[in-house]
């Protein structure tokens, strides 16, 4: 049971709006229209907001239509409606589309879009934003588990085409499709873990520490503050983490629940060098600038990293969207200012659940 929200916009000569007469017969219009296809609807109020054009009117199903005509000749119509599971929608995708025909027709439109209802509420979220704040809806039926640990919401939904995707403060974190991901992330096939030894800093979906197993390292160390996010990964996400996370301790990996600040500070007071930190935390800001907390702890992880690397290891990370260039090169100048000079290479993926190109870095001392 959600509310459905659906959305038509109209662009039409900025007179209709603006001219007294004109916008008149623009009301007449639209309101007529609405008629056709909303049996029932009724006039509520009207108002002028700026010299912009409001109508609000009720129709079937409890619905609540509101028209705005901007003076810059944008027209918007959003019809909004709650809808139990049980019952057809108001309107299909089908018949606003009829809907939005007829509305160009007597609006004499130059261009006319519909979306696809929004829906609202519910047990479980649908959308997502991609990296540059782009909107994406996801073919999710079930909310699989929910919970709220110390330091963020965790949840585990079912995507029809995905699979089950841990979702972490409402971002899209990882679904069972996107092994590609932990591939790019290791660079697979290009970089040999055979009796390495790895500490992966995050990583608490288990599925970087599964597919590293795979390749024989010494010993891997992963360091995850959030026990809920290994819980609940390690019984709704097995395809991606295996039975890795149903151990804490074995003879090839250890996994410390804690703040992986403090343990890279321990490592570097005992003179601890391995050959891979894996950089499995929080994305590259979007940001004007590399300032603030997100981007002091981006610092602080990786001049604490490059001090317990060996001189022949590497810090493999990921990055953030292809579509954010500007905050990758703030990020490759970030890189720039550590505490020893480095130097660094670049691969990108395709990640399913991200709808998007994504790009990983591989940072070694200089």
């Amino acid at each position: 049971m959600v509310a459905h929200t659906v959305l038509l916009d109209f662009t039409v000569p900025t007179n209709q709006i603006l001219d007294i007469e004109k916008q008149a017969n623009l009301k007449s219009n639209i309101t007529n229209v609405l008629k056709e296809h909303l049996v029932g609807l009724k006039h509520l109020t009207e108002s002028s907001i700026d010299g912009s054009l409001v109508i609000l009117f009720s129709g079937p199903k409890s619905s609540l239509i509101t028209v705005r005509g901007y003076t810059e000749g944008l027209v918007t119509v959003n019809i909004e409606y709650y809808k139990p599971d049980d019952e057809e929608a108001l309107l299909s995708f089908e018949s606003a589309r009829d809907l939005e025909t007829a509305l160009q027709a007597v609006t004499s439109a130059t261009r006319s879009h519909t979306l696809t209802p929004i829906k609202r509420g519910g047990p479980f979220e649908r959308y997502f934003p991609t990296a540059d704040e782009r909107l994406l809806e996801y073919d999710i039926d079930k909310l699989v588990f929910e919970a709220r640990s110390p330091y963020q919401k965790v949840q585990i939904v079912h995507s029809k085409s995905l699979g089950n995707m841990l979702i972490l403060d409402e971002l899209q974190n990882m679904s069972e499709a996107d092994l590609i991901y932990s591939e790019t992330l290791m660079q697979r096939g290009k970089e040999c873990y055979e009796d390495k030894e790895i500490v992966i800093l995050g990583g608490g979906d288990g599925g970087l520490l599964w597919e590293l197993l795979k390749e024989n390292p010494k010993r891997v160390t992963m360091l995850e503050i959030d026990d809920v996010v290994i819980k609940a990964c390690s019984q709704y996400m097995r395809s991606v983490c295996g039975d890795c996370l149903d151990k804490r301790i074995t003879s090839k990996y250890e996994i410390i629940v804690g703040d992986c600040v403090i343990a890279l500070n321990h490592m570097i007071n005992e003179g601890h060098q391995v050959d891979y930190v894996f950089g499995d935390l929080t994305d590259i800001p979007i940001s004007t600038a590399p300032h603030g907390d997100a981007w002091d702890f981006i610092r602080l992880i990786l001049n604490s990293s490059m001090k317990v690397l060996k001189p022949t290891g590497k810090y493999m990370t990921h990055g953030n969207g292809a579509s954010c260039p500007k905050s990758l090169k703030m990020y490759e100048e970030v890189l720039s200012q550590l505490c020893v000079p480095v130097k660094f290479t670049k691969d990108e993926a395709f990640i399913p659940s991200f709808f998007e190109v994504w790009i990983f870095y591989q940072v070694s001392l200089k």
